[in-house]
């Protein structure tokens, strides 16, 4: 079983949001979910420690997020900045508890990444030992950043990467489905990343937001959790243009398992697995096409947001929880991926770009 570093899990808005105790074998957090119609995804979720374990996820991005972007969304969204700032000290919060528990392990510097790594260096044996899983605090949207100094204080509290959009309009910048440009406290925002040698996170931006914070920005770059507009034709992917460009700047993009961000024609709220026919292997063709464009296997990775506000209900039809994530080695073998091209995917190429921003 290969390493698998997802670099996008929303655990603590699962947790704090749906109430979610992770802890807990999946089917028995489905069975208390059962009839449950608040939010989607009740009772089909796919992600727990158990599960992540099971799939040799050892090493995630686990994020806060706290937005207060209108329109306003069914979750993370709230009136006032210090309301989404305290929303996301509840999570850091939440991320201690875990690992007070023993279930998880902040990763902030080298030291720790490189503990971490050797602890997972055998996930079988790892996972059999429920060793704690590592995680690297992102997070998604900027709207709970009340002042410049909150930046400085989630740093220092653990924060290593941030993208400063979600969806709508934000206090920092654009979403994707937004177009237009950084305002002003945007662009203080990424020079104060810069500074602080945060991860830019650029999943998410409106394409005005995304050109000029790439050309803002002079440190290490990721998209968490995209893929390919030319494959399925929504702003909420990046395009090849964008895509080139990210690959210039030696971003890593992590494939998203949305199931309407796999194929095209997905209707949210209509569609299903089963009438779409998505399947594991469509997210194949999204990591193919970035592969196509670099020249290689160095630029893609694995952002999975299998908890992201949906479950079973808008995943891949092959997928029950997130260890199903381990057949891709299979699939991208049969596609005439190497070994070293495989271990890329599955870890080293995140973990690659990591060792380079923190060194």
């Amino acid at each position: 079983m290969n390493l698998l570093f997802d670099v996008h899990l929303d655990l603590s808005m699962n947790a704090l949001e749906w109430n979610r105790d992770l802890t807990l074998p999946i089917n028995q957090i489905r069975e208390l979910e059962r009839g449950m119609t608040d939010l989607k995804g009740r009772g089909e979720n796919t992600v727990n420690f158990e599960s992540m374990r099971s799939g040799g996820i050892g090493l995630c991005v686990a994020t806060l997020i706290g937005g207060c972007m209108k329109p306003a969304g069914p979750v993370a969204s709230w009136e006032s900045p210090s309301q989404a700032w305290a929303m996301t000290r509840g999570q850091v919060a939440y991320y201690e508890a875990m690992t007070e528990l023993g279930e998880m392990t902040p990763v902030r510097d080298l030291v720790e990444f490189e503990s971490q790594l050797e602890r997972w260096s055998d996930p079988l044996a790892a996972a059999a030992a429920k060793a704690p899983i590592g995680y690297i605090t992102s997070l998604e949207g900027a709207d709970s950043i009340v002042t410049l100094d909150h930046l400085e204080r989630s740093y220092e509290s653990g924060l290593r990467a941030l993208g400063p959009a979600h969806y709508g309009i934000g206090r920092y910048a654009l979403g994707h489905d937004k177009v237009g440009g950084l305002p002003g406290n945007g662009r203080d925002l990424i020079r104060k990343m810069d500074e602080l040698g945060l991860i830019l996170d650029a999943t998410h931006l409106s394409d005005g937001c995304f050109y000029e914070a790439l050309d803002l920005f002079e440190g290490t770059i990721w998209a968490s959790h995209s893929n390919c507009r030319s494959l399925v034709d929504d702003p909420r992917q990046f395009s090849d243009d964008q895509l080139r460009l990210l690959i210039e700047r030696g971003a890593v993009i992590g494939s998203v398992f949305d199931g309407w961000m796999m194929v095209p024609g997905w209707i949210r709220g209509t569609s299903t697995p089963e009438s779409t026919g998505v399947t594991l292997e469509h997210i194949v063709d999204h990591i193919d096409h970035i592969c196509q464009l670099a020249g290689n296997a160095r630029h893609v990775g694995i952002g999975s947001d299998l908890d992201g506000g949906f479950g079973r209900e808008q995943s891949p039809r092959d997928l029950d929880t997130i260890a199903d994530l381990q057949k891709l080695e299979g699939l991208l073998s049969s596609r005439g991926y190497s070994e070293q091209d495989i271990a890329g995917i599955f870890h080293g190429n995140f973990i690659r770009l990591i060792s380079h921003a923190w060194n």
